[in-house]
């Protein structure tokens, strides 16, 4: 990319500013700067220093790559590092996300990264994705929703799939609008265009997608049904690019013959409890 094709940083600030539908009065409000200064960063008028580039994207909760791209804009070196998940400095962040997966057993736990591709699991999901039909699914890269609304994938055992693919895609529009990923935006469009369930039902998740408080993902495995529910955790203070995009997805059983059914699945080795 040339000088001349580098996106100038006031347009990415207006850019970020406009995505999080703040005027330019809040943004200096919140940024406890006058709406002049903003104005003349914003028009290109006034170059703004580090500090003030972090500064406004501290309060536009600009992901961390994000802020790296606008201090390159600017004319700064990035201040976030981003080093593979396999890197020795990242040795506790591995052994923290192990003792999570691990721990949760014998319910199934799973870490991701920003576009949703599987970077580790425990065993209880590895148990559940053996009844996944279509080997291509799981050659890596695995891309969990994809795994989990495709025909070929989980999908066909979802007993309320569309009340999950509500769930699933309204989640994944949220992840869109926050962080204008083209990425995501493109597995959005993907996910959308794959068979659904259709009629009144599937009208029907979707209306009620945004409402919903819990959203159990129920799966058929063999003559039972797991009825899961599902939490997300992730780092809290990250000042790495990949800690800051990684997320754990824990699913807990949502009534006791669900965790029975995992605890005798596990003690089978995955076959019918």
């Amino acid at each position: 990319m040339t000088a001349n094709q580098t996106p100038r940083i006031g347009a990415l600030i207006r850019d970020w500013r406009q995505l999080r539908r703040f005027s330019q009065l809040d943004l200096a409000l919140e940024a406890e700067i006058s709406q002049k200064h903003l104005s003349f960063i914003e028009s290109g008028r006034s170059r703004p220093s580090r500090e003030m580039v972090l500064q406004l994207a501290e309060h536009l909760a600009v992901p961390l790559r994000e802020r790296n791209a606008l201090l390159f804009a600017a004319g700064y070196a990035p201040v976030y590092r981003e080093r593979p998940l396999e890197d020795p400095s990242l040795a506790a962040a591995r052994q923290a996300i192990t003792l999570i997966l691990d721990g949760h057993e014998p319910y199934p736990a799973l870490a991701v990264d920003r576009h949703w591709t599987l970077l580790a699991a425990n065993e209880a999901v590895v148990r559940l994705l053996g009844h996944v039909v279509d080997a291509e699914l799981l050659k890596p890269p695995v891309n969990v929703l994809r795994l989990s609304l495709h025909p070929g994938g989980l999908a066909p055992a979802i007993v309320n799939l569309p009340e999950w693919r509500g769930h699933l895609l309204a989640r994944l529009r949220q992840q869109v609008r926050a962080t204008a990923d083209a990425t995501l935006a493109a597995l959005l469009s993907e996910l959308q265009d794959l068979p659904g369930p259709a009629g009144a039902e599937a009208a029907h998740a979707e209306e009620l997608e945004d409402a919903a408080i819990v959203v159990p993902l129920r799966l058929r495995i063999g003559d039972g049904v797991l009825s899961l529910i599902s939490t997300t955790t992730v780092f809290g203070t990250p000042v790495d690019v990949t800690l800051s995009e990684l997320a754990l997805e824990t699913f807990f059983p949502a009534d006791a013959a669900t965790a029975e059914r995992l605890r005798g699945l596990a003690a089978n080795g995955g076959g019918h409890a």
